[in-house]
């Protein structure tokens, strides 16, 4: 493996045959191509890196939009595997959300599908493949998807900070072993070095006082991070795209996988010195993104940033509103003795393993054929999470933003949650948008040993 240094390493249902054929009008869409690429991630010295990536590039480079505004893509797929785009975190007609076997078929290598949406809301949004995703993201399968207010805050750079996590070996090459059950019952993939738009660190520079908007991202399959600041007064903004009514400051931000985060960051350090958005990791701090500060001394900050204008999300309204739960078990030093698979038989412990299934939702470990539940359109629905495992999980819901209830309040709009070992937390979303959405765990090694499940909107 590579060896470590403090600047890049960290610790360690069924499928339709075909695509959609291509409608006339994709002939003035523009490309949206997964295909093998070669990119430099380790540092000089060692050999470039095949990935595959959206344009050949990792990350991708990534869409930008106003918001209403609408996004037209032909997807081409010239991986070699079946694929697909799941656009993380819009909420979108559910034949646009790109799950095979469920909103549309798979596109295989050499085939077409055209993803044809609005943008409802603005925010910091990404996408990446549904299909065999913990290798395809894991190979640098991810893109930025940015939408930006009618009138968006007066910053002096907006910046986009994907993150993410590789295994390489000592040749800069991504390690294979996408089934390895060892991850896949443990907290997942996680990798040897980390990049931030594709580099080990990302650098900019700003004059003292300035105020950047951070658009953070972990397009990691598996880690968590913490990330802190040095030399700048942040302020959080946004989660998962959708704005904070209450601003705050914040010196750390923890994210799961596929969650985002907006900070408004004012560079409180002076000229000649640097700033810092960091990784916090047990040995120590590692760079994110380094700000070499100009300008004059003595830079005056601004005052806290105001809050970003809402996005039009129905709100749930939670009293009377019908609930289910949602039981997560498995993995190492869980208490799952057995479970169903998708073809309804039950199944022990040993006989799931061999099929690389460690984990469960409500004892179905993989994907159900039946929803987790129906709900009509306009309801509210409460889902209990019950994490009765021994490591974190990151459950993401498509479609839609939900709301933490929790006895202080409602929590902010987010469409991931990041669980703890043995916690209990609900859930409470609107269900306004029509059709079969998964809901599933995106540390991704979980999701490919079985937590996924999905509920019906009905229209």
């Amino acid at each position: 493996m590579i060896h470590p240094t403090r600047r890049n390493v960290l610790g360690g249902m069924a499928a339709l045959a075909l695509a959609r054929p291509a409608r006339a009008a994709t002939d003035a869409a523009p490309i949206l191509r997964a295909e093998p690429g070669r990119v430099r991630l380790a540092p000089e010295g060692y050999p470039e890196t095949d990935i595959w990536g959206y344009g050949g590039t990792a990350p991708g480079a990534g869409i930008r939009a106003r918001q209403g505004d609408r996004i037209t893509r032909l997807f081409e797929n010239a991986i070699p595997r079946d694929s697909s785009v799941h656009w993380h975190g819009i909420r979108l007609p559910n034949a646009m959300d790109g799950v095979p076997g469920m909103t549309q078929p798979p596109v295989p290598e050499g085939g077409t599908f055209l993803y044809d949406f609005a943008l409802p809301d603005a925010g910091t949004f990404w996408y990446h493949p549904h299909l065999n995703s913990l290798e395809q993201v894991g190979r640098g399968l991810t893109a930025p998807l940015i939408v930006d207010e009618a009138e968006p805050p007066e910053v002096d750079a907006d910046l986009t900070l994907m993150l993410n996590d590789w295994r390489l070996d000592a040749e800069a090459r991504i390690a294979e072993g996408w089934d390895d059950l060892h991850d896949r019952a443990h907290a997942g993939r996680i990798g040897n070095y980390m990049t931030v738009n594709g580099r080990p660190v990302d650098s900019h520079a700003a004059d003292a006082g300035a105020r950047l908007r951070l658009r953070i991202i972990n397009a990691a399959t598996d880690r968590i991070v913490m990330l802190g600041t040095f030399g700048l007064r942040a302020h959080l903004v946004a989660l998962d795209g959708m704005p904070l009514a209450d601003v705050a400051p914040v010196e750390e931000v923890l994210l799961g996988p596929a969650q985002r985060a907006d900070l408004i960051a004012d560079v409180a350090a002076e000229p000649g010195e640097r700033a810092y958005l960091t990784m916090l990791e047990r040995d120590g701090a590692y760079e994110v993104l380094r700000i070499e500060v100009g300008g004059r001394a003595g830079a005056a900050l601004r005052p806290a940033p105001a809050p970003l204008p809402p996005n039009p999300v129905v709100e749930p309204v939670t009293e009377g509103a019908r609930g289910v739960e949602l039981v997560m078990a498995g993995g190492a030093m869980g208490r799952m003795g057995e479970a169903r698979t998708a073809d309804g038989i039950l199944r022990p412990m040993g006989d799931l393993a061999q099929r690389g299934l460690v984990w469960s939702m409500n004892g179905i470990a993989g994907m159900a054929g039946e929803p987790l539940t129906e709900i009509a359109r306009g309801e509210t629905l409460r889902i209990r999470m019950v994490n009765d495992t021994a490591w974190p999980h990151a459950m993401h819901l498509h479609g839609h933003h939900f709301r933490e209830v929790t006895e202080a309040g409602p929590g902010p709009l987010r469409d991931t949650l990041l669980m703890l070992p043995d916690e209990r937390r609900e859930i409470a979303f609107a269900a306004d948008n029509p059709g079969d959405w998964m809901v599933h765990c995106h540390m991704l090694s979980h999701q490919a040993g079985g937590m996924m499940s999905w509920v019906r909107v009905l229209g």
